[in-house]
C-alpha cells in the first residue's frame, strides 16, 4: 500500500471508529456502518478521498481479515466437534449449495446466458458471506442458538466448496476472453500435494513451535508467532494457486487440539476484528455508485431475487432440521446475501473467460447490495417479531453438560480437575506456565496455555457461558484482577476461589466473591487432628477440638472483614481472640471432664 498515505489511513481509522458506534446505537449493526462509511469516503462517495486504485489496494489488504477469521474458525473445530457436526456441514450445507445453485442457474438461463456461465454464476452466488453472516449473528447474540450453529455449519461447507470452484473455473470457460487459460491438471495435482504437505508438516511442527515460543513468556513473541503461523500458511497456499483463507483454516484446524489454542485466539482476535472492519469499509469504498445509478433497476431486482431465493431455500432446510418458524427465518435472512468469495470467483471467472467484464461488474454490485440488505431485513424481522419467544439456545441442555473453567493448573487446580473428570463434568483448565501444561498432559490431564488474568483469554475460554469459575492460581494480584473482571462482566457466573491467606480472602469479599477457601487451612486442621491423637487425645477429643477451632476461626474471619485494613485493630483483636479461644478450650475441657465423670458414676 505504498500509494496510501498516513492521512488516508487516519481517514479509514476515523471512519471505522465513528461509523461502528453510530450504527450500533441506531440498531442497524456495525457491518452496515462500515459499508456506509466506505461508500462515503470512497472514490465514488461524497468526499472522493480515495482513488479507485487505492480502494482496490485497501480491499486487498483488508482481505487478510477474512483470512484471520478462517484461522479462528479452524481453531474452534476440534476433530470431535467437527465429526459431530458432519451431518449439518455436509448434509445441510451441501443441500443448500446444490438447491440454491440449481435455482439461480435456472434464473440465469432465463436471461439467455450460456449454460456454463449460468452454472458458474449460480454456484458463486449460492455462497454466503462468512465474515458478514458471523459478524451479524454475533452482534445479535445468535451464534449460540440452534439456527446460529446450523448457519455456522452451512458457512463452513460453503468455504470448503469455494476452493474447488476457484480451481475449476476454467472448466466453465465460454471463450469471452481470447487467451482464457485452460484447466491445468498438473497445477491441480500440485495444489492437492501442497495442501497435504501443509497439513502434514503443520501437524508435526506447529504445536512444537508454539510451545517453544510460549516458554519464553514474552507476550509479543506469542502474538508474532500466531500471526506468522497464519501468514506462512496463507502465503504457501497462494503460491499453490489456492485462496489464502484455506491455508489459514488448515493452520487453525491443526492447532485446534493445541494447549495454546485459547492464547492464540486471544492474540489474533484484535487484529481480526480491526481488519474485518476495514474489509467491510473497503467493500463500501469499491461500490461503483455511477454504475449503481445507471443500472439501479437491474441491481435491485437481481439482488432481491438472490436474497429471496437463498432465504426461502434456507428457511425450508431450517424447518427440515427441526427449527421453529422464527429460527428458520433468522437462518434464511442471516445467510441470504452473496459472499466475499463471490468477488474472488467473479474475478477468476472473468480471467478464465466465463464472464464478461460488464457481467462481472454488475454481479459485484448485486452481491454488495445483498450484503447491505441483510442487516435491514434482520432488523425489520426483529421489530415485527419481538414479541415472539426467542429460539431456544442450542447449548441449553441439562446443567450437567456445562463446563467449568479452572484458572491455574498447579497442585490445587489439578485436584479439582481430577474430581471433575471422574464425575464426567467438562472443564477448561488454563495455566500461564507452558512447561506445566506440557507436563500434566503427559499424565493424561487436559490443560491449555493462557494467561487467565487477561480478559481476552477469559472470553476465549467462554467464561460467560461456564457453570463456574475456579480461581486456583497462586498469584494474589492476578487472581483478584480475574475476580474483579468476571464479577463485573459475568456477575451470574459463580466463583470458587483459592485464597493465599486471610487478607487475600478479605480482598475477595470486597469483590463480592463469597466462596473462598484458604489454601492450607483444611490440610493444617487435618494435620493438627492427627497430632492431637498422637499426643494421647481420643478420636472424639481431637475431632471436637479441631471442630471448635474451625468454627471460631471462620467466625473471626467474617468479623475481621469489617476492619481488615486497620492494622492496629486487627492486632488488638488477634490478642483478644487468642484469649477467647483459650477460654473456649478450657470450657470445652471442663464439659468433657464433667461428662466423663457423670458417665463413670452411672456405671
Amino acid at each position: 500500500m505504498q500509494d496510501v498515505q498516513l492521512s488516508s489511513i487516519a481517514v479509514l481509522l476515523a471512519a471505522a471508529a465513528i461509523a461502528a458506534p453510530i450504527a450500533r446505537t441506531l440498531g442497524i449493526g456495525t457491518v452496515l456502518g462500515y459499508l456506509a462509511a466506505g461508500a462515503i469516503v470512497g472514490p465514488f462517495g461524497l468526499g472522493g478521498l480515495f482513488s479507485t486504485g487505492e480502494a482496490k489496494e485497501i480491499l486487498h489488504l483488508a482481505e487478510f481479515g477474512v483470512v484471520l477469521l478462517l484461522f479462528l474458525i479452524g481453531l474452534e473445530l476440534r476433530p470431535l466437534r467437527l465429526w459431530s457436526m458432519r451431518g449439518a456441514i455436509f448434509g445441510l450445507g451441501g443441500a443448500q449449495v446444490a438447491i440454491t445453485a440449481i435455482l439461480l442457474t435456472a434464473i440465469a438461463l432465463g436471461f439467455a446466458l450460456p449454460w456454463k456461465s449460468a452454472l458458474f454464476m449460480g454456484l458463486a452466488l449460492a455462497l454466503s458471506s462468512t465474515a458478514f453472516a458471523l459478524q451479524v449473528m454475533e452482534e445479535n447474540g445468535e451464534l449460540a442458538t440452534k439456527h446460529g450453529r446450523l448457519g455456522f455449519a452451512v458457512l463452513l461447507f460453503q468455504d470448503l466448496a469455494a476452493i474447488p470452484l476457484i480451481a475449476l473455473a476454467p472448466l466453465f470457460a465460454v471463450a469471452f476472453v481470447a487467451d482464457a487459460p485452460q484447466l491445468d491438471y498438473f497445477a491441480a495435482a500440485k495444489t492437492i500435494g501442497v495442501i497435504a504437505a501443509v497439513a502434514g508438516i503443520g501437524w508435526l511442527t506447529l504445536d512444537v513451535f508454539i510451545r517453544l515460543v510460549a516458554q519464553t513468556r514474552v507476550r509479543e513473541a506469542m502474538t508474532a508467532a500466531a500471526l506468522l503461523t497464519v501468514v506462512t500458511a496463507a502465503a504457501i497456499m497462494q503460491w499453490a494457486g489456492v485462496t489464502a483463507s484455506l491455508g489459514a483454516f488448515i493452520a487453525g484446524a491443526l492447532l485446534a487440539e493445541s494447549s495454546y489454542r485459547h492464547q492464540l485466539e486471544a492474540d489474533i482476535q484484535p487484529f481480526e476484528g480491526l481488519l474485518l472492519g476495514l474489509f467491510f469499509t473497503a467493500i463500501g469504498m469499491s461500490l461503483d455508485l455511477d454504475l449503481l445509478v445507471a443500472s439501479w433497476r437491474e441491481v435491485v431486482i437481481f439482488a432481491a431475487i438472490l436474497v429471496a431465493v437463498k432465504a426461502i431455500v434456507l428457511y425450508g432446510l431450517g424447518r427440515w432440521q427441526g427449527l421453529n418458524s422464527r429460527g428458520a427465518r433468522r437462518l434464511g435472512l442471516s445467510l441470504s446475501q452473496g459472499g466475499e468469495f463471490a468477488f474472488v470467483l467473479f474475478a477468476a471467472g472473468f480471467s478464465a473467460g466465463v464472464l464478461t467484464k460488464d457481467t462481472q461488474s454488475l454481479l459485484v454490485l448485486v452481491v454488495t447490495v445483498s450484503m447491505i440488505a441483510t442487516p435491514f431485513l434482520l432488523l425489520i424481522d426483529s421489530r415485527l417479531t419481538r414479541k415472539t419467544p426467542a429460539t431456544q439456545a442450542y447449548d441449553a441442555l441439562p446443567e450437567s453438560t456445562g463446563h467449568v473453567v479452572i484458572a491455574g493448573f498447579g497442585r490445587y487446580g489439578q485436584i479439582v480437575a481430577r474430581i471433575l473428570r471422574a464425575r464426567k463434568i467438562p472443564f477448561t483448565a488454563l495455566d500461564i506456565d507452558a512447561e506445566q501444561v506440557e507436563l500434566v498432559k503427559k499424565f493424561g490431564s487436559e490443560a491449555f496455555f493462557g494467561d487467565a488474568s487477561r480478559p481476552d483469554i477469559l472470553e476465549a475460554a467462554k467464561v460467560g457461558d461456564a457453570r463456574a469459575l475456579v480461581l486456583a492460581i497462586d498469584d494474589v494480584e492476578a487472581s483478584l484482577r480475574i475476580a474483579e473482571f468476571v464479577t463485573s462482566t459475568w456477575p451470574k457466573v459463580p466463583i470458587y476461589a483459592r485464597a493465599r491467606n486471610r487478607n487475600h480472602a478479605h480482598r475477595y469479599l470486597d469483590l463480592g466473591v463469597a466462596r473462598v477457601q484458604r489454601e492450607t487451612f483444611l490440610s493444617a486442621l487435618e494435620t493438627t487432628k492427627q497430632l492431637l491423637k498422637g499426643l494421647g487425645d481420643t478420636d472424639r477429643e481431637a475431632e471436637r477440638t479441631v471442630k471448635t477451632f474451625r468454627a471460631h476461626d471462620e467466625r473471626r474471619l467474617a468479623e475481621d472483614y469489617k476492619h481488615y485494613t486497620d492494622m492496629e485493630k486487627m492486632q488488638a483483636k488477634a490478642r483478644s481472640d487468642a484469649a477467647t479461644l483459650e477460654n473456649l478450650f478450657e470450657e470445652d475441657a471442663k464439659e468433657t471432664a464433667a461428662a466423663a465423670a457423670k458417665a463413670k458414676a452411672a456405671e
